[in-house]
C-alpha cells in the first residue's frame, strides 16, 4: 500500500520520455536500421536508473529543486548555464510534442489548426487546476491508455523472437557505423535519458512530499518506470520493422506520420493504433516537459512553484507554463517546417547536453553538505562516471565525423575511448581524494532511523563549495566542448536537411 501511495514521479517521468520525439526516434531506428539498434535500449536501463535515483535522493533529502541547488552551491553562472540549456532544450522539445499531436491528428484528417490549439488548452486546464492529485490522476489515465495501445501493436506486428533477442544482446549497426548512425544513437539516448527528467523528478518528488524514509519506494517506482519506457521503445522499434518490411519505405524515414501510413499499408487498425499512441505520448510528454520548465523557472526566480497551489497563489508559475505551451504550439502551426528532421535534431541535442547535466548531478550527490549520509557510494560514482564517459564518446564521435567527413567513425570511437579511459581514471582518483577528505564518513555512526530522518540544513548555513583549479579547468573545458558540439550538431542537421 505504501508503494501505491508513493508511485508516480518515477513512472510519469519515464513514460513522459516516451513522448513524440521518442516515438519518432524509435520508429526511425526500426525503419532505417531494423533490429540492429535494440542493444542501445537495453544499455539505457542502468543509465536511467542511476541518473534518476540520484535526483530522487536529492529531492527527498534536500526539499530543494535541482536548479536552485545548482545556483546556491555553484553560483549563478553555472546555474544559468544549466538552466539556460534546459529552457532552450525544453522549449524545442515541447515544440516536438505539438508536432506529434499535429501529425497524429492529421492521420485522422483533423487540421493542425484545430488539434494543436485544443491540445494546448487541455494541457493548461489540467495543470492549472490547483490540485496535484488531479494532475497526477490525469497523467495516470494517459499512461494507462499508452500501455493498452502497446499490446495490439506488439501482437499484430508478428515479432520475430530470435532476431529481436539477437538485436538486444549483440551490438552492431546495420550498414556500418557512420555519422548518421551516431546521430541517431545520440538521439535515442537523448530522447530516453533527457536533462529535463532530472529537474522534473526532483521537483515532483518534493511536490509529492516524499521524504528520505520513503526513498526505497521511490527507487522502485523509478525502476518500474525505466522498464516501462525501454519496453515501450522496443515495441515501437520492432513494430516499425514489420510495418516497412518489403516496401520501399525501409531505410527512408521522413516523420512519424510516414510511419503511421506505413502501418496503414499493413492494416488500417494498426495505423490507427500507432497514431493514437503518438497522440497520447505527445500529450504526456508535453505535460511533463512543460512542468519541468516551470519548476526550474520557479527555482531560479524563487517564486511559488507547486501544483498544490491555486492559480491566484502561484500566478507566475502557472503563467510561465501557459506561455511556453502557447508559443510552442504557435511554432508548429508555421507552414513549411521540416518536422521529422527537427524532431531528430532536438533529441540529439538532448543527448549532447546530457553529460553537462550529469556532471553537476554527480557533483551535488558527492557534496556532504547537501546529502550528508546520503552521498553517493564509490561504486555509484564509478558507474555514473562510465555513463558520462560513454555520452561524451558518442557526442565526440559526432563532432569529429562532422568536421572530417572522410574519417572512419569506428576509428574515432576507438581513439576517443582511449582518451576517455585516461580521463575516467583521473576523475576516479579525484573522487577518491574528495571522499578521503570528508564525504559521508562523518555520518558513519548514524542509526538507520537517524539516517532516515536526516535532512539538509537551510542553504544559508551550508559551507560554500571550494573548487580546485583542476576542477574549474575541467568544467570550463566541458563547457567549451559542449558549445562546439551543439554548433556542429546544428551543422549536421542542416546537412541532412539539404540532402
Amino acid at each position: 500500500m505504501t508503494f501505491l501511495a508513493i508511485v508516480g514521479p518515477g513512472l510519469i517521468v519515464m513514460v513522459g520520455d516516451n513522448d513524440a520525439g521518442g516515438v519518432a526516434t524509435y520508429a526511425q531506428a526500426g525503419q532505417d536500421y531494423g533490429y540492429s539498434l535494440l542493444w542501445v535500449l537495453l544499455l539505457l536501463v542502468p543509465v536511467l536508473v542511476v541518473n534518476q535515483e540520484m535526483v530522487v535522493r536529492l529531492g527527498a533529502v534536500t526539499g530543494v529543486g535541482h536548479a536552485r541547488l545548482i545556483m546556491e552551491r555553484f553560483g549563478r553562472f553555472w546555474a544559468w548555464f544549466n538552466v539556460g540549456d534546459l529552457f532552450l532544450l525544453n522549449f524545442l522539445t515541447i515544440v516536438t510534442e505539438f508536432i506529434g499531436i499535429a501529425l497524429a491528428m492529421n492521420y485522422f484528417g483533423v487540421s493542425p489548426y484545430i488539434s494543436v490549439p485544443v491540445a494546448a488548452a487541455m494541457l493548461i486546464a489540467i495543470t492549472a487546476s490547483g490540485s496535484f492529485r488531479r494532475w497526477e490522476r490525469a497523467m495516470f489515465a494517459f499512461i494507462g491508455v499508452s500501455l493498452v495501445l502497446f499490446v495490439p501493436l506488439m501482437i499484430y506486428s508478428h515479432p520475430r523472437a530470435g532476431s529481436i533477442a539477437f538485436g538486444f544482446v549483440v551490438p552492431g549497426v546495420r550498414g556500418g557505423v557512420n555519422s548518421n548512425a551516431v546521430l541517431l544513437i545520440i538521439a535515442i539516448v537523448g530522447t530516453t535519458v533527457a536533462p529535463w527528467q532530472l529537474f522534473f523528478q526532483q521537483s515532483n518528488v518534493i511536490d509529492k512530499r516524499i521524504t528520505p524514509r520513503f526513498i526505497r519506494y521511490e527507487r522502485a517506482d523509478t525502476f518500474l518506470g525505466s522498464l516501462v519506457v525501454v519496453g515501450g521503445a522496443a515495441v515501437i522499434l520492432v513494430a516499425t520493422v514489420y510495418a516497412v518490411a518489403g516496401t520501399s519505405l525501409a531505410g527512408h524515414f521522413t516523420d512519424a506520420l510516414g510511419v503511421a501510413d506505413a502501418f496503414r499499408g499493413k492494416s488500417s487498425f494498426l495505423g490507427a493504433v500507432f497514431a493514437l499512441l503518438l497522440l497520447d505520448a505527445s500529450i504526456i510528454g508535453a505535460a511533463a516537459v512543460t512542468l519541468s520548465t516551470s519548476y526550474a523557472f520557479g527555482d531560479v526566480f524563487n517564486i511559488s512553484h507547486s501544483l498544490h497551489r491555486q492559480f491566484r497563489d502561484a500566478k507566475a508559475f502557472y503563467a510561465s507554463y501557459t506561455l511556453v505551451v502557447v508559443f510552442a504550439a504557435g511554432i508548429v502551426l508555421l507552414p513549411g517546417a521540416p518536422l521529422g528532421l527537427l524532431t531528430t535534431a532536438v533529441q540529439a541535442l538532448a543527448g549532447v547536453l546530457l553529460p553537462s547535466a550529469s556532471v553537476f548531478l554527480l557533483l551535488l550527490c558527492n557534496d556532504p553538505e547537501v546529502l550528508g549520509p546520503w552521498t553517493n557510494a564509490r561504486w555509484l560514482n564509478i558507474v555514473a562516471g562510465v555513463i558520462i564517459g560513454l555520452l561524451l564518446l558518442l557526442s565526440g564521435t559526432l563532432v569529429v565525423t562532422t568536421l572530417f567527413a572522410g574519417v572512419s567513425a569506428a576509428a574515432v570511437v576507438a581513439w576517443l575511448a582511449v582518451g576517455l579511459a585516461v580521463g575516467s581514471a583521473l576523475a576516479f582518483g579525484w573522487l577518491r581524494l574528495a571522499a578521503a577528505r570528508g564525504g559521508a564518513a562523518g555520518f558513519a555512526g548514524l542509526t538507520r532511523a537517524e539516517r532516515a530522518n536526516w535532512r539538509m540544513p537551510p542553504l544559508a548555513l551550508l559551507k560554500p563549495v571550494a573548487w580546485s583549479p583542476a576542477t574549474k579547468l575541467a568544467i570550463l573545458l566541458l563547457w567549451a566542448y559542449l558549445v562546439v558540439s551543439v554548433l556542429l550538431l546544428v551543422v549536421k542537421a542542416i546537412q541532412l536537411g539539404t540532402n
